[in-house]
């Protein structure tokens, strides 16, 4: 998740922060739906498959 709230800063600091915002909402309903977590989280998904799982709910 941490990847992508580096993307989310990255849009603020450029200017696009309903772009940010749009990442940002994303990581929160990936982590509230609990269904693709990465080890550390205690899932079982790779860091590739939450990334797909946040870009299709951006």
């Amino acid at each position: 998740m941490l990847f992508a709230m580096s993307v989310k800063m990255m849009l603020d600091w450029m200017g696009y922060k309903e772009a940010g915002k749009s990442v940002e909402d994303a990581v929160h309903k990936v982590l509230e739906e609990g269904k693709i977590l990465t080890y550390d989280l205690g899932g079982t998904s790779k860091c590739s498959d939450v990334g797909k799982e946040i870009a299709e709910k951006v």
